[in-house]
């Protein structure tokens, strides 16, 4: 079978950085030692986990500031290698996360550049959410917006943004 970048991030994101964030910033615990064999033993490559502790690195150095929120602000035009990859759906659901004032346009960069950054050709909405999941954990500041992402994944019917 297999394994993508995603779904490395997704087992690390389910059982370690939930419980601690503080793991999160100490890369070399991640890389090295049990961690590292328990992810060998759970069926990952080594070569796709260290390019899901790449992925983490590269969002760990993009830390957008904070934008204020504008509901008049310009419209992201997506062009060639994102279209092809980004379906109508998950392009939308970006757009409705950046009106409803869940991801300001920086973090929005940062999400499709985390996304174009997955060894797949194509994301679906789901996995979307959990990229964008992923970059608001990694975001100070983003807590209450994080609460909201985490019960989008976790419900059946999405819940509307207040």
């Amino acid at each position: 079978m297999k394994e993508s970048i995603l779904d490395v991030l997704l087992y690390l994101f389910e059982h370690y950085f939930t419980d601690d964030a503080d793991l999160v910033r100490d890369r070399d615990s991640l890389q090295s030692g049990p961690l590292f064999d328990e992810l060998g033993q759970a069926g990952f490559s080594p070569a796709e986990i260290n390019k899901a502790f790449e992925w983490l690195d590269a969002l760990a150095q993009q830390r957008p500031a904070p934008e204020p929120r504008r509901a008049d602000g310009p419209t992201r035009v997506f062009h060639g290698p994102e279209l092809d990859k980004l379906d109508v759906e998950c392009r939308g659901f970006l757009l409705f996360l950046e009106q409803h004032g869940v991801l300001d346009a920086g973090q929005r960069e940062l999400v499709l550049d985390r996304a174009m950054a997955l060894d797949q050709d194509e994301l679906d909405l789901d996995d979307l959410k959990w990229v964008v999941l992923m970059v608001l954990f990694n975001q100070p500041g983003s807590e209450a917006a994080y609460a909201w992402m985490e019960t989008q994944i976790f419900a059946d019917e999405p819940e509307p943004v207040h």
